[in-house]
């Protein structure tokens, strides 16, 4: 939690936020990624 809070002291509130949201939506781009794949995988098996 400190480092948290150094953070915030060090970069400033904004930035601390802009990279957590970045760090949040990562993940959720992978795994949009890894369902556009699959729903590939399932058409062309159905073609």
């Amino acid at each position: 939690m400190n480092e948290i809070f150094t953070g915030i002291a060090n970069l400033g509130f904004p930035i601390v936020v802009s990279i957590y949201l970045l760090v949040r939506i990562e993940g959720k781009l992978d795994s949009l990624t890894n369902s556009i794949n699959e729903l590939t995988k399932a058409i062309t098996k159905i073609e």
